[in-house]
């Protein structure tokens, strides 16, 4: 305590940027799995579901689990699913295999739509508690008797298999939004999965795992590879199996969802549910769109994970697709909430910037106070607090604007990176995609030019050289740093900059004029 209260407001200032980034990088590199899979896998079903031998299992104890027979065989298709908005396929285990969706922006790099099923276990695989069954049911195609579709439905049907003595049947609706009913009967112990998740973007800057929500609606995330491979849940009313962008969820409005939790062969988060007789759910296969979500099911937009700042992120993410509904271009919508933000935060803003002029103004003082008095901390200090009170400084005016904005961006930063919406959406000029990096690295560039400005008319009361230093390659750092990051986050930030370096101008003049109308009222009072 003794050596922070030493430090001048300016090193405390530097302090809090530092390590500000540094908790940014951490949070990024530790916190956010790495592991880039990839796409359009070939099926192995070493990741199969679990089974169990019936009459020892405890559904509250996943410790029995054992493993699902392995097979490596492209199975046949019993029905195909063609939409304006996806195309699907079933296969002969009653299985969805296949989904892809249609809109254009939904592609990969080569133009090919994007595959969202590509690993075992496939959305509505079914396993059995009993080894012996299971094994014959991966032997057993289903049978298929399509229903003419009703009440909205685009597709329906009802898959049976028979295994021996035991059976099992689903009942499958399909609509055009991608949302799914399901009834299962069974007269045997079993399990379903929502399947693997879309392994689409195993980038390192979201949540890659299984999302479920609990019974007093907290949602438990586990991330691919912290599973313990023993874990279960009891009620849960919500299963995401998600990526970046996409989702493979199930959903039970009345919570009698039974869990278990695995890791498959390359530590992925699989998730299960258990059931006896009759089970009866909902699900959805897609994107993680607010407002697709929200018309199937509003409570779905827990689907869309924002992490710490959720209470943050997801107000702001309401306020900026209103935006974009008023302008109709998500970047003038991320420009215009920037904007806003800063209004919002300029009273305190200004305030610390006055701060940071009046410690600039009174730095020779506190340097002879520093010198005097720097053998009695004590004496020190009162001197200090007494310069602070007298020219109505703060010695933290400078620190608690970024302290404040420093939820604030990691919430957007969320938000524009979650946000598919912003996928294939074009801003101006050279900017065609705002999920994705720009292309010819301009924003970043001008992001660091606008910091580098900004810090130049900033006053500051540095006297070490290395901290001197430090500050003045922090615009380069923050440049390298949004270099690979989607164009959407860095436009904010940029804009962001910008507003900033204008508030600093205004306040710069502004106290430059109250300082020579002082300085004319004293000589006045000499005369």
């Amino acid at each position: 305590m003794q050596v922070f209260s030493n430090m001048t407001t300016q090193t405390r200032l530097l302090i809090a940027t530092v390590l500000s980034v540094a908790f940014f990088i951490a949070y990024d590199f530790y916190f956010m799995p790495k592991k880039q899979l990839e796409n359009n896998a070939s099926i192995n079903a070493s990741n199969a579901a679990p089974a169990l031998k019936e009459g020892i299992l405890d559904p509250n104890d996943a410790s029995n689990l054992v493993k699902a027979p392995i097979t490596k065989d492209q199975k046949a298709i019993l029905a195909h699913i063609n939409t304006s908005e996806f195309n699907a396929t079933i296969d002969e285990l009653g299985r969805i295999s296949s989904f892809m969706l249609n809109n254009a922006k939904f592609v990969n790099e080569d133009g090919s739509h994007i595959e969202l099923i590509s690993k075992d276990p496939m959305p509505l695989e079914v396993r059995f508690s009993d080894t012996a069954l299971n094994e014959l049911a991966f032997k057993t195609p289903y049978k298929i008797e399509q229903i003419e579709p009703k009440n909205g439905g685009i597709f329906e049907a009802i898959l049976t298999q028979e295994l021996g003595a035991k059976s099992i049947s689903k009942h499958l609706t399909f609509y055009a939004n991608g949302s799914y009913d399901l009834s299962v009967k069974s007269n045997s112990d079993f399990f379903i999965t929502p399947g693997h998740r879309p392994d689409v973007l195993a980038d390192g800057y979201t949540v890659h795992g299984v999302m479920l929500r609990k019974s007093d609606d907290s949602l438990d995330i586990i991330e691919d590879g912290d599973a313990k491979g023993d874990e279960t849940y009891n009620n849960i009313d919500l299963i995401s199996s998600a990526d970046r962008y996409y989702t493979s969820l199930i959903y039970d409005k009345e919570r009698k969802l039974n869990v278990f939790i695995q890791n498959s062969k390359d530590e992925n988060t699989l998730a299960f549910v258990r059931s006896s007789g009759e089970l009866k759910l909902k699900g959805y296969i897609g994107a993680k769109e607010k407002k697709v979500l929200t018309s199937i099911e509003p409570s779905l937009a827990d689907a869309v994970e924002y992490g710490w700042f959720t209470f943050i992120a997801r107000p702001v993410f309401d306020f900026l697709s209103w935006l974009y509904g008023y302008f109709g271009n998500w970047g003038w919508a991320i420009i215009v909430l920037t904007i806003v933000i800063r209004i919002i935060l300029f009273p305190l803003t200004y305030k610390g910037m006055v701060s940071m002029n009046k410690l600039k103004d009174i730095a020779p003082k506190m340097k002879e106070i520093q010198e005097k008095y720097k053998g009695d901390p004590a004496k020190l200090n009162a001197h200090m607090m007494e310069l602070y009170k007298k020219s109505g400084a703060n010695p933290m005016g400078g620190c608690l604007p970024i302290l404040l904005q420093i939820p604030i961006f990691f919430a957007i930063y969320r938000v524009l990176l979650n946000a598919i919406e912003l996928k294939g959406a074009q801003w101006a000029l050279w900017i065609n995609d705002l999920a994705i990096k720009d292309p010819y690295f301009i924003l970043p560039i001008l992001m660091g030019v606008a910091m580098y400005l900004q810090q130049r008319i900033t006053p500051t009361t540095f006297s070490d050289p290395m901290q001197q230093k430090i500050m003045r390659w922090l615009p380069a750092i923050f440049t390298l740093f949004f270099i690979t990051f989607p164009a959407g986050l860095t436009l904010y930030w940029f804009t962001n900059n910008v507003c900033s370096l204008l508030q600093q101008i205004v306040v710069n003049k502004l106290f430059a004029r109250h300082k020579a109308e002082e300085i004319a009222a004293h000589h006045k009072g000499e005369k």
